[in-house]
């Protein structure tokens, strides 16, 4: 009965079908009775099939599940670059991007954001980037970046982005964790070399488990083979995700097709929930406006201000919204917060912006 408000879990939530199977091949080899060898390869339940559906959903060359987005980054920068290469990332790349290219030994150059209050990307920035590498005699060995970003919701220019990277003869890898699975990808389109996305963050299914994608002229490279095991691809280190999760991808695929024909009316939804939210003394929505995304970030300063006078300080906030059977605002936070609204019903989403105000009411007038 909970209505969890945390973008992280918003396009996660499991259908029943997910639900199914998250029981059925709970053991963690439940999928792997009939390999041969290859996880992409297993024809039952059919893996090899799905993984073609799935190359298809997102207009890639080939796909494979992987343990997480993050896994999906650190594959392409292991498999393309050597430890001290140069890779261009956007400066509101999640904080997986930096670990996996620290872990890969590169150095990062970052683009800027427009700062406060909108945070935008923009293609021009990262052509400025890429020249002034270039003049500098740096070469780059791959351009990063994050179509829809954890903090503010922005919807980024892929396909602009994509294309100056190409012109300077460098790849694109597209961080799709927040947009694969909650709205249409199409990653030729979005002048994508590779894209990664979250199955338990934005495609409906049991994590971790994430996806990669590729075009068919890097295959050589991402999927190369063991020399040892000849069977086995060494970026994936043999075998991926096995059991639950890539069940529950496989339950939900086409589930998560059918909702995204919902997509313009989820944006619609956000847009009217900001309305509904900004009616409130102070609130605002930051990041790029109006958003494109349902993940949207709030400055609440009346918030904070009920909160220094509130026995219960910040915490006032979360035990208000409970009371409401509304969670996923953290504990503590009251100058700003996250949310997301994607997939609710329209009455849900009409009662969780009338209990801000509510609540707001309830202690403002004191």
């Amino acid at each position: 009965n909970n209505l969890n408000l945390n973008p992280l879990q918003r396009g996660g939530v499991l259908p029943v079908e997910a639900r199914k199977a998250l029981y059925e091949f709970s053991e963690g080899y439940s999928v792997c009775d009939y390999c041969a060898g290859r996880l992409d390869e297993i024809s039952k339940p059919n893996i090899k099939g799905f993984l073609d559906d799935l190359a298809n959903f997102i207009n890639i060359d080939h796909a494979r599940t992987v343990h997480g987005a993050r896994e999906g980054k650190f594959a392409v920068m292991h498999a393309l670059c050597k430890p001290g290469d140069t890779i261009v990332v956007d400066g509101n790349a999640h904080y997986t991007t930096h670990v996996a290219a620290e872990r890969a030994g590169l150095n990062m150059v970052e683009v800027p954001n427009t700062d406060y209050p909108q945070y935008e990307i923009r293609p021009e920035s990262y052509k400025e980037i890429l020249e002034d590498l270039s003049d500098q005699g740096e070469e780059v060995s791959l351009v990063l970046l994050t179509h829809v970003d954890g903090n503010y919701g922005n919807l980024t220019d892929s396909s602009s982005i994509g294309q100056i990277a190409h012109n300077a003869g460098v790849p694109l890898l597209l961080n799709c964790a927040y947009s694969m699975g909650r709205m249409p990808i199409d990653a030729k389109k979005l002048n994508a070399d590779f894209v990664v996305g979250s199955g338990h963050k934005s495609m409906a299914a049991s994590g971790p488990i994430g996806v990669l994608g590729l075009k068919e002229e890097w295959a050589d490279i991402i999927l190369k083979r063991s020399d040892r095991h000849a069977v086995k691809e060494l970026e994936m280190l043999g075998c991926t995700s096995r059991g639950a999760p890539v069940a529950t991808l496989m339950a939900s695929l086409p589930y998560v097709i059918e909702r995204l024909k919902n997509w313009e009316e989820e944006v619609v939804s956000t847009r009217k929930f900001v309305d509904k939210m900004e009616q409130i003394e102070g609130v605002k929505q930051l990041g790029i406006r109006p958003t494109k995304h349902d993940l949207v970030r709030f400055e609440t300063p009346i918030l904070d201000k009920i909160a220094e006078k509130h026995p219960r300080r910040g915490f006032f906030l979360y035990e208000e919204l409970k009371k409401r059977d509304i969670v996923g605002i953290k504990r503590g936070q009251t100058k700003w917060f996250k949310c997301s609204i994607y997939g609710f019903t329209q009455e849900q989403k009409d009662y969780i912006g009338e209990s801000f105000t509510e609540i707001v009411d309830k202690y403002d007038k004191k």
